[in-house]
């Protein structure tokens, strides 16, 4: 029960000065006048002024309430290297009984977990969390049980109390970390491009100049190197190939350090091509070889070389040859010195006529043999005896004439049931609105005798469009020189652009247009496995994640030829995919996540949040301090104990107001005071 006096005022504390001071200039009127009921004025007046502040006796029933000390254990990834879990946990037990043994003291026990994804310790924002569940008028500290290492501190909120830190672990403890600190997604194929790693040592680590890091592509086998620690390593690396590229630098573990969850990082660059080189051999004009050059000429990114055969020997006009061109077209340079220099040689209705030597044609042929790609666009002349398949490049053409017929009539371009599959055509009808135009030729070519696949069909179902891998290269054959007439809107036209540009880019062995792929896509922890293939089925894909252990998932159809799967990965790192001879690789996020990225304790980032509070940050490796009261605004740490502030709060339960002078006894007071002025005054 307490009680204390409070003010009311009827009128503001302004205008409250102003009476009073007008009342004492009365009075000092009186008193210079020599007036003798000055006093009683003065006190008449006294009394009316403090009844205006409305003075009243307020009496309170009071419950006292307990002190509030939240207490955080930070049971995140980190804290669970080397003992400083068992180590917090002994501690937090310690300071629990302590804290509840105080008279009028609770605990607030907070467990920090990991969260979704890789967010790190939430630290701060837990304990702003803590603290809005509880009066603020309560908290008498707050206490920390945590290695320090924390990613949100920018969350931290205002705190009422001493903030203390226990830092866990030891100061023995030290740690070695593998950094890649400059890798860039993408890379053009065939030139270097330069990541900067470097191995850096923390904590109290033992002295060691070099140590072996090991380079592997794609989960292959991998390369080692001696390498220094604590300097920057810049690494020169040219993809193998196009499509994305993972690699993975690792560092062995080191005899006493806290964790190898960092020694390792995976980087994943997407290998491009910076342009693509294309030769165009074109036997005559016609309408189509315009299209071929416009289509080509449209990519910026495209180099062409166009050889165009105006004026063929066998035609005699008598126009000299010197007025028909300035210089020679350097064929021989073309088709024997740079011919590996192209990414695609096309032959567009070409035929035999003496320009190129069957030597020329015999060199690319073994140009597609090393890896080459050569589109054929067939026209008549491919069924005459001048074709292209009574020369030696007939070696690596994945079909032959099967008659001398060249077929004119309309037919509307169908794509295989083994193009369904194929990812050349699979889903080509989807990429044109509407329904395609007709073609008005087609070559009579037979593939029964060739390895190649038949993706598009014409006339009477006859092959049109057949694909077949020679050697390291590609070869692609169309028995049709109409294909222009999707480019011209010909009945409505059709997807030409994109039936090129596919067949082109798996002319080029772009990962994402193989026939038979294992690829995978991430997003977060999950990610979606994709299996292309020609065959009917495809077998059990195994995963087998970063700690070693694997496992096995069925593959569902969900179009022709493609096969897929999602699954979440349960850690993060490595995973690698197999089903029957393929094998791929795909990371989940960050090799390291970043509550390895620091290991060591350290209480430097939350020394000045600590220190603003008059907190302390100590090391549990020194014991659990013992805690004691210490007044706000006093220091509340030192050698081996922390300060906790008690709060004295209470919470009202009654409460009872009277007034001191009622209006009856104000009236009464004054007026006798006045009175008995006045009287004095006339005595006088």
């Amino acid at each position: 029960m307490t009680g204390t006096v409070i003010f009311a005022p009827l009128l503001p504390w302004p205008m409250l000065a102003v009476f009073a001071g007008i009342a004492l200039a009365g009075v000092v009127l009186a008193v210079v006048r020599g007036l003798a009921g000055w006093g009683l004025r003065g006190l008449a007046a006294i009394v009316v002024i403090t009844a205006m502040t409305g003075p009243s006796w307020r009496q309170e029933d009071r419950t006292p309430l307990t002190d509030i000390v939240v207490l955080i254990e930070d049971r995140t990834a980190s804290q669970r290297l080397s003992d400083r879990g068992e180590q917090t946990q002994r501690a937090a037990e310690t300071l629990a009984t302590r804290i509840a043994a105080r008279p009028n003291t609770e605990v607030r026990r907070v467990t920090l977990a990991d969260g979704p994804g890789d967010e790190g310790t939430r630290l701060m924002t837990a304990l702003a969390d803590a603290l809005a569940e509880e009066p603020r008028a309560r908290i008498a500290g707050m206490i920390l049980l945590s290695d320090g290492r924390l990613h949100d501190l920018d969350q931290a909120p205002n705190l009422p109390a001493p903030l203390h830190l226990l830092l866990s672990g030891d100061p023995s403890d030290w740690d070695r970390r593998l950094i890649v600190q400059n890798a860039p997604a993408f890379a053009i194929l065939g030139e270097e491009v330069t990541l900067t790693l470097r191995i850096e040592d923390t904590g109290a680590a033992p002295k060691s100049d070099q140590v072996p890091l090991e380079i592997s592509v794609d989960g292959g086998d991998p390369q080692t190197f001696m390498v220094a620690t604590g300097r920057d390593l810049e690494l020169p690396l040219v993809l193998p190939h196009g499509g994305r590229n993972v690699i993975r630098f690792s560092t062995p573990q080191a005899e006493g350090e806290l964790t190898a969850r960092n020694n390792s990082a995976i980087v994943q660059m997407n290998g491009v091509r910076d342009r693509l080189r294309v030769l165009l051999v074109s036997g005559e004009p016609h309408a189509g070889g315009r299209t071929w050059r416009n289509l080509l000429k449209s990519d910026s990114s495209v180099d062409l070389v166009h050889f165009t055969i105006l004026r063929p020997p066998s035609k005699q006009d008598g126009v000299p040859v010197s007025e028909l061109s300035l210089i020679a077209f350097p064929t021989r340079e073309l088709f024997m010195d740079k011919v590996d220099d192209f990414d695609l040689i096309i032959f567009d209705r070409y035929k035999r006529r003496g320009i190129l030597p069957s030597i020329y044609l015999q060199n690319v042929a073994d140009y597609v043999e090393r890896g080459g790609a050569v589109l054929v666009a067939a026209g008549p002349d491919f069924a005459s005896a001048d074709s292209l398949s009574r020369s030696p490049l007939s070696a690596v053409l994945p079909a032959q004439p099967s008659s001398a017929r060249v077929i004119e009539e309309p037919y509307l371009p169908a794509v295989t049931d083994l193009g369904r599959r194929h990812p050349v055509t699979s889903g080509l009808e989807a990429e044109w609105d509407g329904s395609w135009g007709r073609w008005l030729r087609q070559i009579d070519v037979d593939a029964t005798d060739s390895t190649g696949e038949v993706v598009m069909s014409g006339v009477e179902d006859r092959p049109l469009l057949i694909l077949d891998r020679v050697g390291e290269g590609r070869v692609a054959l169309l028995a049709s020189d109409h294909a222009w007439l999707w480019n011209r809107g010909y009945e409505g036209g059709g997807p030409q652009l994109e039936l090129l540009r596919r067949l082109a880019h798996w002319m080029m062995k772009e990962p994402e247009l193989e026939e038979e792929a294992l690829t995978a896509e991430a997003e977060g922890q999950s990610m979606r496995i994709v299996r292309r293939t020609l065959g009917d089925s495809v077998g059990a894909l195994t995963i087998t994640r970063p700690d070693g252990t694997s496992e096995e998932l069925d593959l569902s159809e969900a179009a022709p030829g493609m096969w897929t799967t999602d699954y979440i990965g349960p850690e993060i790192g490595l995973y690698r995919l197999a089903e029957g001879d393929l094998q791929s690789v795909i990371g989940i996020g960050p090799s390291a996540p970043r509550e390895f990225e620091e290991t060591i304790a350290d209480g430097g980032a939350l020394a000045p949040l600590v220190g603003s509070t008059r907190g302390g940050v100590r090391n549990l490796s020194d014991g659990v301090p013992v805690v004691r009261d210490v007044r706000a605004g006093r220091p509340a740490a030192g050698r081996g104990w922390i300060g906790l502030t008690p709060r004295d709060a209470f919470e009202t339960r009654d409460v009872r107001q009277v007034p001191l002078l009622p209006g009856w006894l104000v009236l009464l007071l004054a007026s006798s005071l006045i009175l008995a002025g006045w009287l004095r005054e006339g005595r006088r």
